[in-house]
C-alpha cells in the first residue's frame, strides 16, 4: 500500500514559506525528501553501501547537484539535447554541499555515500544553491545513513544596508555582500562568498544572522525524521584497533617524528625524513613481532601500522605547533613566507606575472578579446554573458607528481571561482569595452595556491593596463586547537591545511574583505576565535599587499602596443540602421576599411558600438566614421570635405562619413569661375562651412569661399551669413 507523504514548514521571513516532504517521491532510497520554496522544487536522495569496499581507507562521499532545464520549460543547447556533465555552476553547488557535510560522517565510517540532488522544477525569483544542501541534510536525517548531525545552508546578502536571508533573485543584483553559510544547530561548518570590501565585523555580523536562520532549518528537519519514525542510525562494522601495536608504534617514532617536525626542513626534505623513519618503523615491528629474515610482516599488522604511523604524525605536529608555537618550516604562528613578484614576464600575453610565496607559485596571463569573446553561462533559469573569465590549473609536476592529465576537476574550478569572485570586486563596470580572460598555471605548491592566484592575477590585470583601482591579495590561514588551546596560522603549508582544524581563507584590499572560502572541522569555534582569525588575516593581507603595491603601485595608463585597441561609444538608437547599412552594406565596409572588428547591439533604449583593432589609428577612423553617420550636421560648423565627383554647376563633397552636400561653383571661391577644371578635383581635401539646408530637399548646403579673405572691395555674396 503507498505510504502517504509527510511534511514539515516554516517561515524564512516576510512570509516565504519553505516545506520539506518525504514518502512521496524515490521511495526505495535509503532517504529521499523535496524541498520547495514558491515553484522551485528541488528533490535530494541520500543512499550507501551497507559494507565497505574491501581495503578501503578512505570516506567514499560523492555529492551531484544538476539542474534539469525541463524545470525552466528550457531544452538544453548541446548538439544532443541532453544535459550532460555538471557545468561550473553545479559543480560549485555540489562542493557547497559536500564540504558542509563531509566533516558530519564518523571517522571510522568507509561505506560509499552517494547524494544526488535534482532541480525538479524552477522559480525565477528564488535561487537553488541556498536550498541544495537543506534538502541534502534533509535526505539523510529521514535514513538510517550514520551522519552525527543535521546541517542547513542559507545565502546571506546585504542589500541597501539591510542583510537578508535567502533574498530573491532581482535582490541579488543589488547586494554589496553575498555569502553562502553552512552550520549545524550549534556550530559554523563553511561560509563562501564575496563582497565589495566589507570588514570583519561585517562578516561576523553576516554569520551571526544566518546561523540563527539554519537553526530554525535544522529543527524543521528533526521533526521531520520524528513524525517518519526514524529513532536510530543504522550499525556498521567498525575496525578492530590493535592498541598493542599502537603502542609499539607511538614509542619507536613519536621522538624521531618530532625531531623532524621541528627541524624546518622543505616540503620535500621534510616528506623524505618521514618516509625513512616509516621504513625503519616496519623494520623495527618485524624485529618485535619474530619475522623471520626475507620475510614480511602480516598485512592486517602492516596496514594498521602505516594508519597509527600517520596518526601519529598528525597529533605530534599539532602537538609541536600548540605548545611550542613553531611551525614545520620554523616560522612563527604569524609570518607570511617570502614572496616574490614580478610582471611583464612573458614578452607576447597581453598582461603577465609571476608571484612566488614560499614553495607556491603561479604564473598568469591576462588576454584581452572582444564582445564577442564573452563567455555564456548557463542553468536551468539563466543564461547570462560574462567579460571577466578565470581559470585556474593545478598540473601534478606543481607537486612533484604523475598524474594523468584530465580537464579541470571540481577543486580547479572551485579554486578558481573563488579567485575570480575576489577580482572581480575590483574589476571596471559594464562601461569597460574589453572581454578580460584571467588564467593561472601553477607551476609549484605548497601551501594555497588559490591566493597565490589572487595576487598573481592582480599582478597581471594591472601590468595589461586594466583600470583595476585597488590590489587584491589572499592569504590563507589555519587553526589548531586543543582542550582550550589554540592556535591560529597565517599563510598556512599543505601539511598544516590537512592537520589543520580550519581552512580559512580570506581575500581582499587595504580597505575590506572581497572574498571568503572556509571549511571548519572542528565542533564549537568560537565567533571570538573566528573573529581573531580574521583580524590576523588582516595583518597577513596587508603584509602582501604592501609587496605587490612596491612591485606595480597601479595600472599601466594604456594596454601594451601589442595589445588590442578598444573603444566603446554610445549612438542614438535611430541611427543603428545607418550604421549597419541595408545587408550589413555600411559596416561591412568599415570593418574592411579600416581591419577592425565592429559589434553593435541595443542596449538601454541606445546602440552600444563596440570597436576592436590591433591599430590605435584604425580604431580611431573606425570611431570617426561611425561619429559621422550617426550625428547630426550643425549649421554654422566647419568640416574637413573629400571631394567624390565635379559637375558643371560644382563640386558633391562628403564631409561627414555617408552625408554629401553640393558646393556650389559660386561657393568655391570670391572669384567668379566658369569651370572647376584645375581648381577641384576628385579626391581632393577641402575645408566647408555648413551653411544650411534646402527646407524643400533637406540637401545640405556648403561653402568654400565663406572661409577665405574676402578681397578688399568685394560686395557680400548673395547670401547672408548670419552665424559666421
Amino acid at each position: 500500500m503507498l505510504s502517504q507523504p509527510i511534511n514539515v514548514s516554516f517561515d524564512i521571513s516576510s512570509g516565504r514559506t519553505v516545506t520539506i516532504e518525504t514518502g512521496k517521491l524515490a521511495r526505495q532510497a535509503d532517504g529521499s525528501v523535496t524541498v520547495r520554496q514558491g515553484n522551485c522544487i528541488i528533490l535530494a536522495t541520500a543512499v550507501a553501501n551497507k559494507e565497505p569496499k574491501e581495503g578501503q581507507s578512505f570516506f567514499p562521499l560523492t555529492v551531484d547537484y544538476q539542474e534539469k532545464f525541463a524545470s525552466a520549460g528550457r531544452i538544453p543547447g548541446s548538439f544532443f539535447k541532453r544535459e550532460s556533465k555538471l557545468n561550473d555552476y553545479e559543480v560549485l553547488t555540489s562542493r557547497l554541499i559536500d564540504r558542509a557535510l563531509r566533516p558530519l560522517f564518523p571517522e571510522d565510517y568507509l561505506c560509499d555515500v552517494q547524494i544526488l540532488v535534482t532541480l525538479m522544477s524552477s522559480d525565477p525569483e528564488v535561487m537553488p544553491d541556498a536550498l541544495a544542501c537543506l534538502a541534502a541534510s534533509a535526505a539523510l536525517a529521514v535514513s538510517d545513513i550514520p551522519i552525527q548531525e543535521s546541517i542547513s545552508e542559507v545565502r546571506i546578502a546585504r542589500i541597501n544596508g539591510e542583510f537578508v536571508v535567502n533574498p530573491y533573485r532581482s535582490e541579488l543584483a543589488k547586494a554589496d555582500m553575498d555569502f553562502i553559510i553552512a552550520a549545524t544547530e550549534k556550530n559554523i561548518m563553511m561560509v563562501e562568498g564575496g563582497s565589495k570590501e566589507c570588514s570583519e565585523e561585517d562578516l561576523i555580523r553576516a554569520i551571526e544572522l544566518a546561523h540563527e536562520a539554519i537553526q530554525v532549518q535544522v529543527k524543521a528537519q528533526l521533526e521531520l525524521r520524528a513524525l517518519k519514525g526514524v529513532t536510530t542510525k543504522r550499525e556498521y562494522a567498525k575496525p578492530v584497533l590493535n592498541e598493542e601495536l599502537k603502542a609499539k608504534v607511538e614509542a619507536f617514532a613519536k621522538d624521531k617524528v618530532y625531531a623532524v617536525a621541528k627541524a624546518a626542513l622543505a616540503k620535500h626534505d621534510r616528506s623524505d625524513k618521514f618516509d625513512a623513519i616509516g621504513v625503519e618503523l616496519m623494520e623495527h615491528l618485524k624485529a618485535e613481532y619474530n619475522v623471520e629474515e626475507g620475510g614480511s610482516l602480516d598485512d592486517t599488522i602492516k596496514k594498521q601500522a602505516k594508519n597509527f604511523y600517520a596518526d601519529l604524525q598528525y597529533y605530534v605536529v599539532r602537538d609541536m605547533i600548540l605548545n611550542d608555537r613553531v611551525r614545520l618550516d620554523g616560522r612563527g604562528l604569524e609570518d607570511v613566507r617570502p614572496l616574490a613578484m614580478e610582471i611583464d614576464v612573458l614578452p607576447s600575453p597581453h598582461g603577465a606575472a609571476l608571484f612566488t610565496r614560499g614553495e607556491t607559485q603561479s604564473i598568469t596571463t591576462v588576454t584581452l578579446g572582444t564582445p564577442l569573446d564573452e563567455l555564456l553561462v548557463e542553468s536551468a533559469a539563466t543564461s547570462d554573458y560574462t567579460k571577466f573569465i578565470l581559470h585556474y590549473n593545478f598540473p601534478p609536476f606543481s607537486t612533484g607528481e604523475v598524474k594523468m592529465m584530465r580537464g579541470p576537476g571540481r577543486r580547479e574550478v572551485g579554486h578558481g571561482a573563488l579567485a575570480m569572485r575576489s577580482l572581480k570586486q575590483m574589476m571596471p563596470g559594464d562601461d569597460f569595452p574589453y572581454t578580460v580572460r584571467v588564467v593561472s598555471d601553477i607551476l609549484e605548491s605548497n601551501g594555497s595556491s588559490s591566493m597565490a592566484t589572487v595576487c598573481a592575477g592582480s599582478l597581471a590585470l594591472m601590468d595589461a593596463g586594466i583600470p583595476m583601482p585597488k590590489h587584491v591579495s589572499g592569504v590563507a590561514m589555519g587553526l589548531i586547537t586543543k582542550e582550550g588551546k589554540f592556535a591560529v596560522l597565517t599563510d598556512i603549508l599543505g601539511d598544516e591545511d590537512h592537520l589543520g582544524d580550519m581552512d580559512f581563507k580570506v581575500t581582499g584590499t587595504r580597505d575590506g574583505i572581497c572574498g571568503v572560502q572556509m571549511d571548519i572541522k572542528v565542533d564549537g569555534l568560537s565567533m571570538d576565535i573566528m573573529r581573531q582569525a580574521l583580524m590576523q588575516a588582516n595583518r597577513g593581507r596587508m603584509h602582501i599587499l604592501d609587496a605587490m603595491y612596491a612591485t606595480i603601485d597601479k595600472a599601466r595608463e594604456d594596454v601594451k602596443p601589442h595589445a588590442p585597441r578598444m573603444v566603446k561609444l554610445f549612438i542614438d538608437k535611430e541611427f543603428i540602421g545607418a550604421v549597419i547599412g541595408p545587408g550589413g552594406k555600411v559596416i561591412q565596409e568599415m570593418q574592411r576599411e579600416t581591419g577592425t572588428t565592429i559589434n553593435i547591439e541595443e542596449k538601454n533604449n541606445q546602440g552600444e558600438v563596440s570597436i576592436f583593432g590591433t591599430k590605435k589609428e584604425n580604431v580611431d577612423k573606425a570611431v570617426n566614421w561611425i561619429k559621422g553617420i550617426a550625428s547630426q550636421p550643425t549649421v554654422g560648423d566647419v568640416y574637413e570635405a573629400t571631394v567624390k565627383s565635379i559637375q558643371p554647376y560644382g563640386a558633391f563633397v562628403e564631409f561627414l562619413p555617408g552625408k554629401q552636400g553640393l558646393l556650389h561653383i559660386s561657393e568655391v571661391s570670391w572669384k567668379r569661375l566658369e569651370t572647376l577644371e584645375g581648381v577641384l578635383k576628385e579626391g581632393d581635401m577641402v575645408k566647408v562651412k555648413l551653411t544650411g539646408t534646402d527646407p524643400k530637399s533637406g540637401k545640405f548646403k556648403l561653402s568654400r569661399k565663406i572661409l577665405l579673405p574676402k578681397p578688399e572691395g568685394q560686395g557680400n555674396s548673395r547670401q547672408e551669413y548670419g552665424n559666421d
